[in-house]
């Protein structure tokens, strides 16, 4: 079947395509009905079904005879560590774990914070909370006592697991006293601290609960749950005062991402995929974690970066050693590796004849660095755009279906199992070529958001009161008339000067374009005159000597060539590092805020807060922004 074919009946037969779907996973009770649907209510997928993700990974992967192969593959360049973990080992850990959990009182609809790094522990206590019907919430090993202390007080958890410490690069942080600081912040106090001792000091820490001595209990069996039974809270990222919990149902969620593993990213079960995110994003729920090992695959627990752990040939050595498939990352990843070995010599140095292809989501690829890796790897490149709220991707290229040709610069065309319309103010579809609201018509296909914890009222309202029949992503852009969708960036990404609407996004790719510029972003500031202009912000690549005035005339000349006069594009900024989110992101709406003199809060998902010191150094030392001018 040709994929336009496959995607139409998605939508239009949706229950009988995900009664096939659901079937190719073992559930203890079969659901009778596969969706129901209410317009004056949210949907919900397979209720009746009973399942358990814990079962699916572990004794269902056994029984097909995947006991010795490796599930896990803890790679981790900042200790020295390489650890291959089987099918078997990890049943042996997370029942035992799970019986231990059991045994301080842990029961089906208790939540459970986990906060560690990437680390083989975390994936063994995800795997047991799902073992007994735990609802688990990991947060970013590191975050803020303070950030902490909400999720905390939010999802009021019975226990919090946590590790010694994490490793950034070269930089060790303690988390037991961030921990701390965070339960005495929150008014919700969990009764246990689980602790996993890294440092193998054999020093006993008062006051916690050994996480070793848990494996010392009795092995506890699956607790079967409801298909609509929550599997897990994770908290957006964001600068918004309190945390908004996504919460993930359980079969919904396995269904799609089992067939997500075959029909998008093209693996077989044995197969081995990095996915060089984090388990405190949804990329690492989904792709580390759940996807692979429902899957029957191998997954790279990679505890490093893509540079300086110890250098930009990270990804190809593990390549080599590992004999990967597949590899999913971060188009920001992309850029650092670019930058730090431009010509791909590190690439050269390794056998990457396993790699059969790459996936990029986060942020949109710019067309520079799609084919600058295209030319390095010489194997497809797919781009793809998703979010936490759905889960798995709704844009991108199904590689496992047919070989769709990928349009440079584009998320790709809709994924199976969803409705993706372009519509302006009033809710109506635009022409091709035309920007507008993205939008997924109602029903989400299984796998989305079911609805915000403790939080209904929020979930209605942020995404789906502004447009009847439709979920509100948030993100705006076009479709081509080949039916391509162009992911211009958050709706408050566009940039209104002198009445012209303007998408940033399409300016970075002309930025991004110039042979000096390594990374950039381009974002409004306010003017007297025209209401708003564009700026930019650049890092030059390694080894690059233009100075910065005459950069700034260039790329003004660039997109003025380009784009045009009306984009008013004249002032652009060479800074060391851009800010960002740990995840990527770039923090294109804080940027915006310092140069207008607005209040702003740093968001607690910064990577480096101290780049927010020297871009306000940067803004002053131009003259740039309304508040030094």
């Amino acid at each position: 079947m040709q994929y336009y074919q496959f995607h139409q009946r998605s939508v239009e037969s949706k229950e009988d395509f995900w009664r096939e779907e659901a079937q190719k996973v073992k559930w203890s009770v079969f659901p009778e009905i596969i969706l129901n649907d209410h317009a004056e209510d949210y949907h919900s997928w397979f209720p009746g079904g009973k399942i358990n993700i814990s079962r699916l990974v572990l004794e269902e992967n056994i029984s097909k005879g995947r006991g010795e192969q490796a599930a896990i593959i803890y790679d981790s360049p900042v200790t020295g560590k390489v650890e291959k973990i089987s099918y078997n080992t990890l049943l042996d850990k997370v029942s035992k774990f799970a019986g231990g959990l059991k045994d301080l009182g842990l029961l089906k609809g208790d939540t459970v914070i986990i906060y560690m790094p990437m680390i083989p522990e975390a994936v063994i206590a995800m795997l047991a909370c799902a073992r007994l019907g735990v609802i688990h919430s990991v947060v970013f090993g590191g975050f803020a006592p303070s950030e902490l202390a909400h999720r905390i007080e939010d999802a009021e958890p019975k226990a919090i697991i946590t590790t010694s410490h994490g490793i950034e690069v070269s930089k060790k942080i303690d988390y037991l006293p961030l921990v701390t600081q965070a339960i005495d912040e929150s008014p919700a106090k969990p009764e246990h601290i689980i602790f996993f001792d890294r440092n193998e000091s054999g020093i006993k820490q008062t006051g916690v609960v050994d996480f070793v001595s848990l494996y010392n209990a009795e092995s506890a069996e699956c607790v079967e749950v409801e298909s609509t039974h929550p599997l897990y809270v994770l908290y957006t990222s964001g600068t918004t005062s309190r945390p908004k919990g996504i919460v993930r149902d359980t079969g919904g969620y396995a269904v799609a991402l089992n067939s997500s593993m075959e029909y998008f990213y093209d693996l077989e079960p044995g197969d081995t995929i990095l996915t060089a995110s984090d388990i405190g994003w949804v990329v690492g729920h989904s792709y580390i974690v759940y996807g692979p090992l429902i899957y029957g695959l191998t997954t790279v627990l990679f505890e490093g970066k893509p540079i300086n752990t110890p250098d930009a040939g990270a990804f190809w050595r593990m390549v080599e050693e590992h004999k990967i498939k597949n590899i999913f990352t971060a188009p920001t990843a992309i850029r650092a590796i670019r930058k730090e070995d431009p010509k791909g010599e590190l690439f050269k140095k390794y056998d990457t004849s396993s790699l059969k292809q790459m996936f990029l989501a986060g942020e949109r690829c710019d067309t520079s660095t799609f084919y600058w890796l295209k030319e390095l790897i010489k194997k497809p490149v797919t781009d793809h755009w998703w979010q936490t709220e759905s889960g798995w991707p709704m844009l991108g290229i199904c590689r496992g279906l047919e070989d769709i040709v990928n349009e440079p610069g584009s998320a790709g065309i809709p994924v199976y199992g969803y409705d993706v319309k372009v519509i302006n103010d009033e809710g109506e579809e635009v022409h091709d070529g035309e920007e507008g609201f993205i939008v997924v018509k109602r029903p989400l296909p299984p796998g989305c958001m079911s609805t915000l914890w403790k939080n209904p009222v929020r979930f209605f309202k942020g995404y789906f009161e502004q447009f009847y029949g439709y979920y509100l992503t948030g993100d705006g852009g076009y479709k081509d008339k080949n039916g391509y969708f162009f992911v211009t960036g958050r709706v408050d990404d566009i940039i209104n000067v002198s009445g012209h609407r303007l998408s940033t996004a399409t300016m970075e790719e002309v930025v991004s374009s110039h042979p000096d510029v390594a990374e950039c972003a381009v974002v409004g500031i306010a003017d007297n005159l025209k209401g708003q202009v564009p700026l930019g912000l650049v890092v030059c690549k390694s080894g690059s000597t233009i100075n910065e005035d005459d950069l700034e005339l260039q790329l003004a000349a660039l997109v003025r060539k380009e784009i045009g006069p009306i984009a008013c594009y004249k002032n652009t900024i060479a800074v060391k590092k851009l800010p960002k989110t740990r995840s990527g992101k770039i923090l294109r709406k804080t940027i915006s805020q310092i140069a207008d003199g607005a209040s702003f809060t740093i968001p607690s998902t910064i990577d480096d807060p101290e780049i927010i010191d020297e871009l306000v150094h940067d803004f002053a030392r131009r003259s740039l922004g309304n508040a030094f001018v």
